[in-house]
Order: C-alpha cells, then sequence, then structure tokens
C-alpha cells in the first residue's frame, strides 16, 4: 500500500514540478509578456467599485493574516475535539513549509510586481503568488482532510468545487488588483499543488505505516 501511495503520489508531484518548471523558465527569460498582458488587460477591463471590493474582500480571504488565523482554528479543533494528531501534524507541515517554499522561490527569482495599474501597493517580490501558494495549500489540505471523513458523492463534488472556486477567486483578485502577473498565479499554483501532493504522499505513506505496526 505503502508503494501504491508513493508511486501514485509522485507522479502527480513530478507532473506539476515540470509544469512550474515550464513556466518558471518562461519567467526568467521574460518570455510571459504577451501572455501576462493580455490576461491583465481582460481581468481590468471590467473595473468597477463593486468589483474592486470584491476582490479587496478575496485578497483578504488569501492573505497571511486570516490563512494563518484559520490554520490555527483547524488545528486546534484536530487537536482538541477531534484528537486526530497525525491530521494535525500534515495540516502543520503543509502550511509552514509552503510558506518556506514560496519565500524560498520569491528571492531566487526576484521577480519585480507588475507596475500597469496598481488598484493597491503590495511589497515584496512577485512570483510565484504567495496568496495563491497560501490559499491552495490551505483551502487544499483542508479539504484533502474533509474529504476522507465524507462518504456521499454529492458532497465531496460540491467540497471540491468550493475549494476550486474560492482558490481560483483569490488568484483572480490578485491580478485585479494589479499586484501579481497571471503567471505568478499559475505558477503559484502549479509550486503549491506540487508541494501538496508530496505532502499528501508522506501523510499516507506515515498513515500506513503506523497503522500496519499497530496491527502487527
Amino acid at each position: 500500500m505503502i508503494a501504491r501511495h508513493w508511486s501514485r503520489g509522485f507522479k502527480l508531484f513530478l507532473l506539476f514540478m515540470v509544469i512550474f518548471g515550464l513556466i518558471a523558465v518562461q519567467v526568467a527569460y521574460n518570455r510571459t509578456a504577451w501572455f501576462d498582458n493580455r490576461i491583465i488587460h481582460f481581468v481590468q477591463s471590467s473595473e468597477s467599485p463593486a468589483l474592486t471590493s470584491l476582490a479587496k474582500a478575496l485578497s483578504l480571504v488569501g492573505s497571511s493574516k486570516i490563512v494563518i488565523t484559520l490554520s490555527l482554528v483547524i488545528m486546534a479543533a484536530l487537536f482538541l475535539f477531534l484528537k486526530h494528531r497525525l491530521e494535525l501534524l500534515f495540516f502543520l507541515w503543509a502550511g509552514v513549509t509552503s510558506h518556506i517554499l514560496n519565500s524560498i522561490l520569491k528571492n531566487w527569482f526576484h521577480r519585480e510586481r507588475p507596475n500597469i495599474h496598481r488598484i493597491i501597493e503590495e511589497a515584496g517580490f512577485s512570483f510565484p503568488s504567495g496568496h495563491s501558494m497560501a490559499a491552495f495549500t490551505v483551502y487544499g489540505a483542508l479539504t484533502f482532510l474533509l474529504w476522507r471523513h465524507i462518504r456521499t458523492g454529492e458532497a465531496r463534488v460540491l467540497l471540491v468545487a468550493v475549494c476550486f472556486i474560492l482558490t481560483a477567486a483569490i488568484g483572480w483578485s490578485r491580478i485585479y488588483l494589479g499586484v501579481h502577473y497571471p503567471s505568478d498565479v499559475i505558477g503559484g499554483y502549479a509550486a503549491s499543488c506540487a508541494w501538496l501532493m508530496l505532502s499528501i504522499v508522506l501523510f499516507e505513506a506515515l498513515r500506513s505505516f503506523l497503522e500496519k505496526k499497530r496491527k502487527g
């Protein structure tokens, strides 16, 4: 069982690593301008006070302040009420290491933020998007944990749909607000998805090992 988890998980991990690598190469050689500018123009062409308020709210949902607060609540629930200490370890690992990975990648690529039409100001480097990585990792990890305890197919589909829409909306907000290129957002999704896949593989392998050890 452990071998199966490693095999399947590593295939997904490597797939998204390749996707991130391809995006990173294009970014490093400044070959994404045509794509980024078209998407930015398309997204910002519908600017309005209502959409700006929505984008700011979504951006806040993906901010470190909200993500950390939500993470603390989830970890407290896992530890105090559900007694799922292994799941707590997985959630903590995924969130903390994803943040560290994002910092390393930002400092490695040193990409400046777009200066086309900024609605808000943001400090730091641009690639990959920290909001996108944090949202995908935390909400993706939460979706994975809840998926394991949901039995109906309809509820699982709804869970994945909510996670997908929320994560995509946070990415859209960063482009709309003018603080990230679309390639930053897509690159953030690819990097965090790869890391989340690897984290899930480690979690499932450890869980299977502990169950086998307890039974044997």
